[in-house]
């Protein structure tokens, strides 16, 4: 299709590859709709990015101007790195869903998430009203229970870990079993992720240069995500770099696959069976993990719950608090002390409310602390 640009005077066009001449028709029709409407026709195939960019101001009309901040951070941070590579016609409600439930994993925030999805839902219905789309594919419901059930999970992450180094071994090899080709990576990342309380994204960030085989330390630098195009690499959730140890019992596995790897500095420890990078996703589907963890008597466990595993064994084998903290490269200390036992918790807790006994203002003390008083008297 071409056309005159009436705001340069010049003439533009665009194009789409259809399999049947009706296809064709139909994308002409809409293209013509739009034109009529006074709809530039290459905002039809704009993807996302493009198109919000020329319409934002259109979007957040009647904002007020506080709000323009947090919704315009989700636009950038969150928005455009899942859906803006996309097309604005191709997306969908399971799109929208599945990049908000990916923002619950990150651990995003209620507000983050809202914020996020607010501005999405304003451009998207802007899409609406220029005649691209029919209807609003962003106005998904359900998140918040969804993000309701990650905020208990943090409540008490312990409940979900496996009970016993047995229990991750058998599971590791019947995902093994039961994946095409019975591809041994599949358990290794497994149980590489639970003995080193990795997310699944860490774990396939990893690579032979990280790996430091005579001290046993793995510096996790990156993850794998989702990003436009397919799955990329970047710098870890916190963006800073933590040192986690490689216990006797994942050795021979680590030192196995950076053989494997030739000792190429560069290469991915753990990979596909096909070489590809690994995703939570593509390690539930390839390995039906679902419906082996109901098998074994674990139907709620989820592949982030390696992380929650190997953190609560870490807990109860007596790893100090700090430093439980900075191999889980939690921001917060109250984030780490979930994973602590119930007693021991009690007894942290028991400091805790001590603490802030003696720290509390006391009705006649001076702020600056006790003072002395000479007091007089006879003989």
């Amino acid at each position: 299709m071409r056309w005159i640009d009436p705001s340069i005077q010049k003439r533009r066009s665009t194009s789409v590859a259809v399999e049947t001449e009706e296809q064709a028709r139909e994308w002409l029709d809409a293209m013509e709709t739009a034109a009529r409407s006074g709809v530039s026709p290459d905002l039809l195939t704009a993807p996302l990015e493009e198109y919000g960019h020329r319409v934002m101001a259109l979007a957040l009309r009647g904002l007020e101007r506080k709000t323009f901040d947090p919704y315009l951070a989700g636009w950038r941070k969150r928005v455009l790195p899942t859906l803006g590579h996309l097309p604005v016609r191709i997306i969908t409600y399971g799109l929208v869903d599945r990049a908000v439930h990916g923002w619950i994993a990150d651990d995003c925030s209620r507000s983050t998430i809202k914020n996020s999805l607010a501005v999405l839902v304003r451009v998207m219905e802007q899409a609406v009203r220029d005649g691209i789309i029919d209807r609003n594919p962003a106005r998904v419901s359900g998140w918040q229970h969804e993000f309701q059930r990650a905020e208990d999970e943090l409540d008490d992450p312990r409940s979900l870990a496996l009970p016993t180094w047995e229990a991750l071994v058998a599971l590791a090899a019947r995902l093994v079993e039961r994946s095409t080709g019975r591809y041994r990576g599949w358990g290794d990342v497994v149980i590489f992720a639970g003995c080193t309380a990795a997310r699944i994204g860490e774990v396939s960030g990893v690579r032979v240069e990280d790996i430091d085989l005579n001290t046993w330390l793995w510096t996790v630098r990156r993850q794998t995500t989702a990003g436009p195009g397919g799955l990329i690499d970047k710098g870890t959730k916190g963006k800073r770099a933590r040192t986690v140890p490689l216990i006797g019992e994942v050795r021979e596995l680590v030192a196995r696959r950076v053989a494997a790897a030739g000792g190429e500095a560069k290469a991915r420890l753990f990979t596909g069976p096909r070489g590809g990078r690994i995703s939570t996703a593509v390690l539930r589907d390839a390995t039906h993990w679902d419906e082996v963890v109901t098998e074994l008597g674990y139907e709620h466990f989820r592949r982030h719950d390696l992380r929650h595993t190997g953190l609560t064994w870490m807990a109860d084998a007596g790893v100090p608090l700090h430093v439980l903290r900075k191999i889980a490269g939690h921001g917060s200390l109250t984030t780490t002390q979930r994973y602590l036992h119930p007693d021991l918790r009690a007894v942290t807790d028991a400091g805790t409310a001590l603490s802030a006994h003696l720290r509390a203002p006391v009705p006649g003390r001076s702020p600056s602390g006790p003072q002395l008083r000479l007091i007089k008297g006879g003989g």
